[in-house]
């Protein structure tokens, strides 16, 4: 029997993906501080990866265990260039230093989806794609952010490849969605396994 399920993310976009496939969802904020549980694992060798699994079940487990019986979906995504993993730019300065850290380098994207109900883990994947900016002149940079604005602050990568930020790129390796925050592809799968959908 299809059900609503819990998306247990704020995101705009990660909602809209899940209606635009015909999904019944509802937000709920997580009560989680990310920060907090990447420093509790930070020395301990986990990938940027395993970070985004990481901080997708805190939040689907925060989410599933506060709302009993219900199907939740907890979503993290990272940004790694090599082993560091970047976080989103706090004003426009540091998302200006963003991309010209980009600039002519590929970095990975890492989503990650959970399917959690009544504290329990149901279901877990990781989303990776690919992506190699070209190398960018600091005053088409600073041109860049002028006409996109400060919506590229709710990017980790300091652009949104769904608008004017794909013309910062020289080639993509992944799924689209799994690029925008969520592998919806493998999540549509196991919401058909599980039930939670039509199929």
């Amino acid at each position: 029997m299809p059900e609503t399920v819990v998306l247990a993310s704020a995101s705009p976009f990660r909602r809209k993906m899940l209606e635009d496939a015909g999904v019944a969802v509802e937000t709920a904020r997580p009560g989680i501080d990310e920060r907090a549980v990447e420093a509790a694992v930070e020395g301990s060798g986990i990938t940027p990866e395993e970070l985004a699994a990481i901080l997708a079940e805190a939040k689907a487990l925060d989410v599933s265990e506060r709302m009993p019986g219900r199907l939740v979906v907890g979503a993290d995504q990272t940004l790694s260039l090599g082993d560091e993993v970047l976080h989103k730019a706090r004003d426009m300065e540091e998302a200006r230093r963003r991309l010209l850290a980009l600039s002519g380098r590929t970095h990975q994207l890492n989503s990650a989806a959970v399917l959690a109900r009544d504290g329990q883990v149901l279901w877990r994947h990781v989303g990776v794609a690919r992506l190699t900016m070209r190398p960018l002149d600091p005053a088409f940079v600073g041109r860049h952010l002028s006409r996109v604005g400060d919506k590229v602050l709710g990017s980790v990568g300091a652009y949104q490849i769904e608008g004017e930020g794909i013309q910062l790129f020289e080639a993509v390796e992944g799924d689209h969605f799994t690029i925008i925050g969520l592998p919806l592809i493998p999540l549509l799968s196991s919401l058909r396994a599980l039930g939670a959908i039509d199929g």
